[in-house]
């Protein structure tokens, strides 16, 4: 990471060179290219290999329309999904899933909100379309031709939304982790298959098509051979500046300076109104409206325990209390506590350990869909933020995947293996976040999902031709005849989409076109393969030893589970 704009320059070009090598991929490309400029769509449905669009579009509710959610309802392509309802007990939550995110113009830009994303004049228009529940179980007894759901709450809460939905007959998405432990990902699996529904999950690199022309490129052994993947996610959150620590509305909690800090910055907006012109009235009333929304949320203090949320009082050795988090605020700040959360390695680790698993099925020639890891070592660390929070600061693992020829019963053989470093650290955001694969002959770099590098072994600043000789493809030095497929690659991968529309496209497609033989990319056994993954890097790294991975994990009728605790489905009424 942290290369210079002349070497980011270079390994684009290489990129776009290499993935344009292929003469039939290359009039593949264009074609879809062609075909979207046409139809004024994006390549998901041509690229993927699903339709354009359904005979008629799925009929969904969403659980959960926070942060997550509203990125997902800003994803849905109206061809394909109808929301019909959504569930969510925030007041602000339900807020920005009509009227999107106005903070900043980026923020917008992803959640865009129902009334734009569908059309329709205003709130009260698509109130019309879309019923408003709090409760995801009252929103499935009342919405009974509901077809499918769109999961977006807590992790906590992914096992037993998912399982109440498919009980009531709904196909399901939930977003990623697929749940909060791993015999809950089982508990989920089995009861799809015996209720023959689908069920996906989140991971959207999986419907990245820039990660899809990486793959591509491994599968061909233009890197030669796979050894090593580096991976990271660096963010420079410290207390008092932690996005992940989301304000408390006012009167929410004595002595902390969260609601303070939200009044003062709407009466900073409403002084500002007073003496705006032209386009900076409309957006400062939309900012106002939002910022009044966030606010809202103290309506349901008292209510928070209501649906489950805790108290989470922190105490020293000597039984000192140090910090105190009231129900609103275990909602509010889900992500930074056990029992609602995974930590850093479910919300951003698994992402990345995701792509490798793929990278490495590529470097096996696809052969196996999902490789499982043989064994996980990790660091779990806590140097910088205050005990408001039981989740760590900074986590660190090291996997060891099977090479191809990998043999356990080999004296040499059992030592080929892949190894897969990963670090995910608050605190200092250097280098950012991505993935750098290492082959025997290039180096492939994809950097915050967008941008796809390639060099010639480890050196950044030469430019790659691609030249095929008769030990296979290979990276040349010279780039003679890379020209018309840069301009290829170049087209394919500007404005990359990261995979959230055209995962509930397919998803929408795989309900309209039910086949075996139809499933979503990253459906239940795949996806439980990335919760194991991640969870059991995090028993690893708390109880600070080496965990050798048992194959019974990756069997759904298997009982066996990292954690020790047995799927039971009986338990869900």
């Amino acid at each position: 990471m942290n290369l210079t704009p002349q070497q980011k320059a270079i390994g684009k070009e290489n990129f776009q060179a290499v993935i344009g090598s292929e003469e039939t991929r290359r009039d593949f490309l264009k074609k879809g290219i062609l075909a979207g400029v046409v139809s004024g769509a994006g390549l998901g449905s041509f690229y993927y290999g699903y339709g354009k669009s359904v005979a008629k579009p799925v009929r969904v509710a969403v659980f959960g329309t926070g942060d997550e959610g509203s990125v997902l309802l800003g994803a849905c392509n109206p061809e394909f999904i109808q929301v019909q309802a959504i569930a969510d007990i925030r007041p602000y939550s339900v807020y920005r899933a009509f009227h999107g995110d106005c903070y900043s113009e980026a923020a917008l830009k992803v959640r865009p909100g129902l009334v734009e994303k569908y059309g329709w004049k205003n709130e009260a228009d698509a109130r019309k379309h879309v019923k408003v529940y709090a409760d995801y179980h009252e929103l499935l007894k009342a919405e009974k031709d509901i077809e499918a759901v769109i999961i977006a709450l807590p992790l906590h809460l992914h096992a037993p939304a998912a399982i109440a939905a498919l009980k009531a007959g709904k196909h399901v998405i939930t977003e990623k982790l697929m749940a909060h432990t791993v015999h809950e990902c089982k508990e989920m699996a089995r009861v799809a298959k015996s209720a023959n529904l689908l069920l996906a999950v989140g991971h959207q690199r999986h419907y990245n098509i820039l990660y899809d022309n990486a793959v591509d490129t491994i599968r061909r052994g233009l890197l030669g051979e796979l050894h090593f993947i580096r991976a990271q996610w660096n963010r420079a959150n410290l207390p008092g500046h932690d996005s992940w620590s989301q304000p408390l509305p006012p009167g929410v909690k004595e002595g902390t300076k969260d609601g303070a800090e939200l009044l003062k910055e709407l009466a900073s907006w409403e002084e500002d109104l007073k003496t705006a012109k032209g386009r900076d009235i409309g957006a400062l009333v939309r900012r106002i409206e939002q910022k009044k929304a966030q606010i809202s949320d103290r309506l349901i203090k008292d209510t928070a325990k209501d649906y489950g949320y805790q108290e989470h009082p922190m105490t020293d050795s000597a039984g000192t209390l140090l910090y105190d988090c009231p129900p609103l605020e275990e909602l509010i700040r889900w992500r930074l506590w056990d029992r609602t959360s995974a930590g850093l390695m479910a919300e951003l680790g698994s992402h990345q350990l995701d792509a490798a698993s793929i990278f490495i099925a590529a470097a096996h020639g696809g052969k196996m869909e999902h490789p499982h890891p043989l064994n996980v070592s990790a660091s779990a660390t806590r140097p910088l933020f205050p005990p408001d929070r039981d989740v760590e600061d900074h986590v660190c693992c090291m996997l060891e995947f099977p090479a191809p020829g990998y043999d356990p019963k080999d004296k040499f053989l059992s030592r080929k293996k892949i190894c897969v470093s990963y670090a995910a650290i608050n605190g200092n955001d250097f280098g950012g976040y991505g993935e750098i694969v290492f082959g025997t002959k290039g180096t492939l770099i994809l950097e915050r999902e967008q941008e796809a590098l390639i060099f010639k072994g480890g050196d950044t600043e030469s430019k790659v031709g691609v030249a095929k000789g008769k030990g296979g493809p290979t990276l040349d030095t010279q780039a003679s005849g890379a020209s018309q497929a840069a301009a290829v690659g170049a087209m394919a991968i500007q404005d990359v989409s990261r995979g959230y529309t055209e995962e509930l496209e397919h998803f929408a497609w795989c309900v309209r076109n039910r086949d075996p033989k139809n499933l979503p990319r990253c459906h239940a056994e795949v996806a439980m393969g990335d919760a194991i993954i991640a969870l059991t890097a995090n028993i690893a790294a708390r109880e600070q030893r080496r965990i050798e991975f048992k194959e019974d994990w990756f069997s759904v009728e298997s009982d066996e589970t990292p954690e020790g605790v047995a799927p039971n489905v009986s338990k869900y009424v």
